[in-house]
């Protein structure tokens, strides 16, 4: 099944995909374009795979790393589908990453990974923008980088767990404008969804609603004011952001007005 967070009416409704529909708790219906979407899960802590894709290392000129680079990402980040993220004027390269996210279910500690699924909810698209301008190198990430107010959309579904037959073999596609600019699988991670449970899970305990961002494929290019951005997963859906001028983000006067007035 499908499920969503949505605002509709001047309430904040849990909802689930019926025939094409937003099925709210209270049982009513409205379309895609008649709700604002929320994350479908409210991000506790959130871990950001860097490199954790081969061909993605390899376009950077970097070796794939020996053991997991994570880094954190904050709660201000994240909007829904089909929200506005803001591009600061001086940026000179922004570009997208697709990005599988993995929604922890239940309290996870020194997880095998041959018993990592079990510990997991479902999944859901993030597309992580990057101001690259700010980025040291993939092993040192500046905050500025990629904890920037709205600079993560996810959404629009967390899908069971059990309706996704193999996370590890599902197609990520990327569009800017309607044209296709990345392509990649989930086969080509370098470190699995197990993999990725057992390594946190070793030296921290996990909850509900802990997010892993396995990383994204090669192809991420620049993005500009006026783009729209489509990020697509197999069995999951499509999550749509646009790019927006500071002078549009600032007139809301913080993040999260800037994520929610559209």
């Amino acid at each position: 099944m499908k499920h969503a967070r949505v605002a509709f009416g001047g309430l904040i409704h849990d909802a689930v995909e019926q025939n094409g529909k937003i099925k709210l708790h209270d049982g009513r219906t409205a379309l895609e374009h008649e709700v604002v979407w929320l994350p479908p899960v409210q991000p506790r802590t959130v871990f950001t795979l860097g490199l954790n894709y081969a061909d993605h290392a390899k376009e950077l000129s970097f070796s794939a790393p020996e053991e997991p680079l994570v880094f954190l990402k904050g709660p201000n980040t994240f909007i829904g589908h089909r929200g506005y993220t803001y591009r600061p004027s001086h940026t000179e390269f922004m570009h997208y990453e697709c990005e599988l996210a993995v929604v922890i279910g239940k309290t996870a500690r020194n997880v095998k990974k041959e018993d990592a699924y079990d510990y997991v909810s479902g999944y859901t698209i993030a597309n992580d923008y990057v101001i690259r301008d700010y980025l040291e190198n993939y092993y040192r990430p500046n905050l500025r980088a990629k904890n920037r107010d709205t600079c993560t959309p996810i959404g629009p579904w967390l899908v069971d767990k059990d309706d996704i037959a193999d996370p590890m073999n599902l197609t990520l596609r990327t569009y800017i404008n309607g044209e296709l600019t990345q392509e990649g699988t989930t086969a080509d991670m370098v470190f699995s969804i197990p993999d990725l449970i057992a390594f946190l899970s070793s030296f921290m305990t996990l909850g509900p609603n802990d997010i892993i961002l396995t990383g994204t494929p090669k192809g991420s290019v620049d993005t500009a004011i006026g783009d729209e951005v489509i990020t697509e997963i197999e069995g999951i859906g499509r999550l749509a952001s646009t790019i927006v001028g500071e002078d549009v983000y600032e007139e809301a006067g913080d993040g999260q007005n800037a994520a929610s007035i559209y």
